[in-house]
Formats: C-alpha cells, sequence, structure tokens
C-alpha cells in the first residue's frame, strides 16, 4: 500500500527517548481536532502500519484552560464528537478523558510504543508537550499541522509585520500547499478500550463539569466540527467569495467565511481551505486576498506567539510603540468608561455598542469593527495598560475565536504591534487612530448596527 509521506519539516522529535514496548501507537491529539488533512494523525497512522500496531486516538479534557468558558467548551466538544465518529469509521478509536492533558497523556501513553502529538504554540500547550517529553517512557513526536507553512522553517525570529514575512512564506507555499491523503490503518482499534467520555450527548458532557457558566453557548448559531466548518465554507464559496475584495472591509455586508473559530480549534486544515478556494471559480484577486488573510496574516500570529514569551502583556510592544503611548499617558479622554460599562456596551457612541453586543451575542465581530473596537477602548481607557489588558480580557472571554495567537497578535495590534508609527495625535501618540468619522467615510455604519440588531432580535 502506497502512502504520502510527511514533510519532515513538520516532523520534530521533542525527546530522545528510543520506542518504547508497548503495543500501540498513541496520537494525543489537542491542537488538531479533525479526523483529516491532519498530518499529525496520518504520521500516527503510518508509524502505527509500520510497527504493525494498532493506532489510538486520545484527547485530554481539562476543565480550567485559562479564560475558557461554556461557550468555548460547548463549541470544542462538538468538533471532537464529529472527529470521533470519522476516526469510527475508518476503524480507529477515539478517547475523551477528563484531566490535564499532559496528566492523561503519560497516563495512556504508559502502554504506548509511541507518542504522536500535535503542535501548539503558546505557554500552556507548549507547557503540557514539554512535560509528557520529560517524562514519557518512550519516543514523542509532535507534528505541525495547523499552519500551511511550518513556522520556524518560514522564519527563526519575531517579525516585525506581514510585509517581512509574506516573502519569506511565499518561498515555501507551493511546496507545503498540498493536498494530503488519507492512509489506511491496516489494524482497526475500536475495541481496544472501554474509558471515556460519552459524546453522544454534550449538554450532559457539560453539565458534568465546573466552568465558568457566564457566557451563554451558541450552538443555535454555530456548531463545531469539521462536517460544519465544511458546510459554511461552502456556503462561503458559492454566495460571498465573488464579492471578498469589494466586501472584506464592509461589516454592513456578511461575505466572510467564519472560518476563524474552527480554525482556532483545529476542526479544519488552512491547507484545505487555501487550495479548496483556489479552485472556485471567481476573479484570482478574490481568491488571492483570501489566501493572503487566511496564511500570510495568520501566521503572522503564531510567529508572534511562538518568539514572543509576553505576548499575552503590554510589555511586549515594540519600543516605538511604548515610549509614544507613555508620552501620551496624561493626555486628556474625551471620554472614559469602566470595563463594566464597555461589556454592558454602555458607551456614547453607537457603532462601537453595536459592535460589543454582536461580540457578546455572537461570539462573532466583523474584523473591520474588531479594529475600530480595539482602538476606541485604547482612546476611552485611564492608561494603556488599563486598555491592554480589557481588551484582551473582553476579546478572550466573547469570541468563539478568542484565546489564539490571532487574538494575542490582533490585540497587540491595536496598540502598535506589526505596525509602523502614523501622524501624532492625542491619546494615541504615533500609534494607528481609527474614528467614527473614518467608519462612516469608509463604511455604512448605520447599516452595520441595523444589522446587528435583528440578528441579536432573531437569536432570541
Amino acid at each position: 500500500m502506497t502512502t504520502q509521506k510527511i514533510q519532515e519539516e513538520r516532523v520534530q522529535n521533542l525527546n530522545d527517548a528510543d520506542l518504547g514496548e508497548g503495543d500501540y501507537v498513541l496520537y494525543w491529539m489537542q491542537s488538531s481536532q479533525r479526523a483529516e488533512q491532519n498530518h499529525a494523525l496520518e504520521y500516527a497512522v503510518q508509524r502505527a502500519n509500520d510497527l504493525e500496531q494498532r493506532l489510538l486516538v486520545l484527547f485530554g479534557l481539562t476543565e480550567d484552560y485559562p479564560e475558557a468558558n461554556l461557550r468555548h467548551y460547548a463549541f470544542m466538544l462538538e468538533g471532537l464528537k464529529d472527529a470521533q465518529e470519522a476516526l469510527r469509521k475508518r476503524g480507529i478509536l477515539m478517547v475523551v478523558r477528563k484531566g490535564s492533558p499532559d496528566e492523561v497523556a503519560l497516563d495512556v501513553g504508559e502502554g504506548a510504543s509511541l507518542i504522536v502529538t500535535d503542535r501548539g504554540y503558546m505557554r500552556p500547550q507548549k507547557r503540557w508537550r514539554e512535560q509528557v517529553a520529560r517524562e514519557a517512557g518512550c519516543l514523542v513526536t509532535q507534528v505541525e499541522s495547523d499552519v500551511v507553512v511550518p513556522v520556524e522553517l518560514a522564519s527563526g525570529k519575531q517579525e516585525h509585520a506581514a510585509r517581512t514575512l509574506r516573502p519569506k512564506i511565499g518561498e515555501y507555499l507551493e511546496d507545503f500547499l498540498a493536498e494530503l491523503k488519507p492512509t489506511k490503518p491496516e489494524k482497526q482499534s475500536l475495541d481496544m478500550w472501554s474509558d471515556g467520555l460519552d459524546l453522544s450527548d454534550i449538554e450532559k458532557v457539560l453539565d458534568g463539569m465546573d466552568l465558568d457558566r457566564s457566557v451563554s453557548a451558541l450552538s443555535h448559531l454555530y456548531k463545531g466540527g469539521t462536517s460544519e466548518a465544511k458546510k459554511m465554507f461552502r456556503r462561503f464559496l458559492k454566495g460571498s467569495l465573488g464579492d471578498y475584495v469589494e466586501h472584506r472591509n464592509q461589516p454592513q455586508t456578511d461575505d466572510v467565511s467564519h472560518m476563524s473559530k474552527y480554525l482556532h480549534f483545529g476542526h479544519v486544515s488552512p491547507i484545505w481551505l487555501a487550495l479548496t478556494a483556489r479552485r472556485a471559480k471567481t476573479k484570482q484577486d478574490n481568491i488571492e486576498s483570501f489566501v493572503e488573510e487566511l496564511v500570510v496574516r495568520r501566521e503572522l500570529s503564531m510567529n508572534f506567539v511562538l518568539y514572543t514569551p509576553d505576548y499575552d502583556s503590554y510589555s511586549n510592544l515594540p519600543d516605538w510603540a511604548k515610549k509614544t503611548l507613555e508620552e501620551h499617558r496624561d493626555d486628556e479622554r474625551e471620554y472614559t468608561y469602566t470595563r463594566k460599562q464597555l461589556e454592558n456596551a454602555e458607551t456614547h457612541d453607537e457603532y462601537w455598542n453595536a459592535a460589543m453586543k454582536e461580540m457578546v451575542h455572537t461570539g462573532y465581530m466583523h474584523n473591520y469593527m474588531r479594529m475600530y473596537w480595539g482602538k476606541k477602548i485604547l482612546e476611552w481607557s485611564n492608561t494603556p495598560e488599563h486598555a491592554y489588558r480589557t481588551t484582551l480580557y473582553l476579546n478572550n472571554k466573547y469570541f468563539l475565536d478568542g484565546r489564539d495567537p490571532n487574538s494575542f497578535a490582533n490585540v497587540a495590534w491595536v496598540f502598535g504591534q506589526h505596525d509602523r508609527g502614523w501622524p501624532e495625535r492625542e491619546v494615541y501618540g504615533k500609534v494607528r487612530y481609527m474614528s467614527a468619522s473614518g467608519l462612516e467615510r469608509k463604511t455604512k455604519p448605520d447599516q452595520y448596527v441595523e444589522k446587528v440588531e435583528k440578528r441579536i432580535a432573531a437569536s432570541g
């Protein structure tokens, strides 16, 4: 049987151990929560076949991931259920167990000859993998599957902006933008384990978890999972990609893919999205603009969190931004609001309030409004540090795609990261400014407000 070799640049051994004496290969799934177009999964299948062993897939379900709440867990569990069912059709057992992911992986990994895992770039994800690599009694191999071009191959340092990363990604793009064919497991594993959560009743699983329930789930609007992501993306290709360039920065329209939430949980492959978009029958500039956002802009955020230890703190900002904001720290603010007032959408600005309501009620906000939303928090806060903390808090609490490399990079951008100096003004200094009049000049914010009100009314 022929198999498609996984590019070696995606594969990294995390320890120097040998293969263990176990009788199965363990794929410890955490970041790439899908059963297709998943390099870590296919690598694990291939290694299991090489060793004439079965493959067990494991997911460790922690109840205390930083800033995660019911909204995030419901969407994630829907995706895990989808992945579990798809793997079952391939003869592969997937087990979801409660516990700290590293401890769960070490426990189940005791009987494994090899542990394969996917890659995460943020602090908790890296810490789990480092712990497993240190303590496992066998080889632990990491396979990178949630970016098109492996992050360290694209660049060995923090990039200043998309313009500096773009040519580096471009050098490798066509080599790595390749469809991944599934490898058939030679041994099925469906009868090898009886442990694990029953995902047939997600509500019951959620009821049994100690979660922050202050933010409601959104299953009536968006369901998690690869099958849902693919359906939504095909609707986007058919109805919206043709207007992507024209409408990408028009928040009163709906010509967006909604893929960021699925990408965040690894429910869909960015490679599959890019290849599928490239096959669409539309103007080339629409396809190129979409792929630019999906690959260059998104992978700039992975570069950012990987090479920036303080990616979630004000301290990560470039020196010029910190200097100019410090110089304007004491400027008079026409309006200031508390975090609670902002969270309750109680400002004088109806456009901003609509954006905040969209975020709270739908877990989503049009990307152009996200920029405006963040800039105004900077303008309306007593200090830039407080503004930074508030922006990140609200972002991570309400967005389905919050707590993501994109989140940390986008919030940092509001304060000058991945940007340049602009003409100096009050409060902002040389950090880029956005205004309500600019919004009115470039978009149709009254229509956006109306759209949000209708959406909230319709969702109950």
